[in-house]
């Protein structure tokens, strides 16, 4: 476990869980949402060397070559990448390294988790080594609907473009403009800094040069505000992300 603890915020980090946060308070406000039997519904934690879905775990390198990655989150697609589903090595305070099995064996992704008084500063970095498989990189915070104060989570998010879903939920590659929700979906040009707000209690600010976001909000108990370097199955409809995400999260009482 790792702790960190500046000013109002206090969090708690399980490196065995996929190194997320297991626990972040907000002057004895819980904002993320607790365990609830499966890895990928709780917590927050980062998505690496993918973030969200990969048709049929089906990816290509450079050479065209393709290769099968695992599918048993989200059968048949593979879901989230690597990171949420293996221990992290602690490298320092907030400071965390994991080495990546096959098919990226010899690339290996750092987090890094920092509290700043009233925020918390999160960045996260590929490192390629001779692995030619594309990568791209997310941060995926579970949000409780309710935290004891004020009223439910109401998301803040404004974009101009999001992507279409096909039947099977995957983005089909056209861009569409965003309709009204509920949403599982991704989006990019957004406009704006996105916010959650618990009225009369507590509102996040994410701030991020992120070029996709992706937005949840079809659990009754919590929601999700993403910011991605590429977005779903981004491999496949021709999209490249970066090796390097930031994102502040900035708590501020209402």
């Amino acid at each position: 476990m790792q702790f960190l603890e500046d000013g109002e915020i206090s969090i708690a980090i399980d490196l065995d869980q996929g190194a997320r946060i297991t626990s972040l308070l907000f002057r004895d406000m819980e904002i993320t949402l607790a365990s609830r039997g499966s890895l990928v519904n709780w917590g927050w934690y980062s998505m690496a060397p993918w973030a969200g879905r990969i048709r049929e775990g089906l990816i290509k390198d450079v050479e065209d070559r393709s290769f099968q990655l695992p599918v048993v989150l989200d059968p048949p697609h593979a879901l989230h990448g690597f990171g949420v589903m293996y221990g992290w090595q602690d490298i320092g305070k907030g400071i965390a390294r994991l080495e990546l099995p096959y098919p990226y064996e010899g690339a290996s992704v750092v987090q890094q988790i920092e509290v700043l008084d009233n925020a918390i500063r999160w960045s996260l970095e590929y490192f390629s080594g001779e692995i030619t498989l594309p990568a791209w990189l997310g941060i995926h915070p579970w949000f409780s609907r309710e935290i004891g104060q004020g009223s439910g989570a109401e998301i803040d998010f404004h974009a101009l473009e999001m992507l279409k879903r096909g039947s099977d939920g995957l983005p089909t590659g056209e861009i569409i403009p965003p309709h009204q929700g509920p949403f599982d979906d991704a989006f990019t040009k957004v406009q704006g800094t996105p916010r959650l707000v618990w009225e009369d209690a507590l509102s996040v600010t994410i701030e991020s040069d992120a070029p996709w976001w992706v937005v949840y909000n079809e659990d009754s108990e919590g929601v999700c505000i993403e910011p991605q370097t590429a977005p779903p199955d981004a491999a496949n409809l021709g999209i490249s992300g970066d090796h390097y995400l930031e994102a502040l999260f900035i708590f501020e009482a209402e």
